[in-house]
């Protein structure tokens, strides 16, 4: 995995399975709603010395190429807008999946932005052997897609996550919360390395989705 810091995100990139373990920015609550951009074309990651996939990989496969760090949340700048569509920070979704659970999540973030003020987001797919593939690159097509947001309150730390089948669901969205702990053990990503372990596991432990608004 090589990490890749852009502007306004950054991201972790698997040349194995051709998109982004993982992204992560920081989400305040005017960001998406300063500009209106035309939408651009996407390109291959330049900061990405192997290259990041061609577009055309998805091209008849039936799957969107859908946004880690969606670009309705870097409205602020065109050149934020214009970040998110480098083929690093796509990966194959389901186009119902896309087009329904997976918006809804994000429109619920961004509502949170707006209600907190701030937040931290990490969003990623998970990432393993024997997934298939589409395109002549080999690009793998993800089960799941994990979404983890984070808001400091009265000094502390609220974190909520969500672990999301890469597939068409009407279900509400905190029926897909899960305990950062469970994404921990499914990605074996650490997200709170720099955390005190007090804290830490606390967070990791707590699933807190009461404390966080879903009306």
């Amino acid at each position: 995995m090589s990490i890749i810091r852009h502007k306004h995100y950054f991201l972790s990139y698997s040349e194995e399975h051709e998109q982004a373990e993982w992204t992560a920015y920081y989400l305040t609550g005017k960001s998406q709603y300063e500009h209106h951009y035309e939408r651009p074309y996407f390109k291959q990651d330049p900061l990405i010395d192997t290259e990041s996939a061609h577009w055309r990989n998805y091209k008849d496969t039936g799957y969107d190429k859908g946004h880690l760090v969606p670009a309705a949340d870097m409205k602020f700048s065109k050149e934020a807008y214009t970040e998110t569509f480098y083929t690093s920070n796509v990966s194959p979704q389901n186009r119902d999946f896309n087009a329904g659970i997976w918006n809804r999540l994000e429109q619920k973030v961004r509502y949170w932005a707006d209600k907190y003020t701030a937040l931290f987001i990490v969003t990623g797919s998970i990432l393993h052997d024997n997934l298939l593939t589409i395109g002549d690159e080999e690009v793998s097509v993800p089960h799941y897609f994990f979404k983890i947001a984070v808001r400091v309150e009265n000094n502390s730390l609220n974190m909520i996550s969500f672990l999301v089948p890469n597939e068409k669901s009407d279900l509400p969205l905190y029926k897909f919360a899960k305990t950062i702990d469970e994404i921990e053990q499914i990605t074996g990503i650490d997200f709170n390395q720099k955390l005190s372990e007090k804290i830490e596991e606390k967070i990791e432990k707590e699933l807190s989705y009461k404390e966080w608004s879903f009306s």
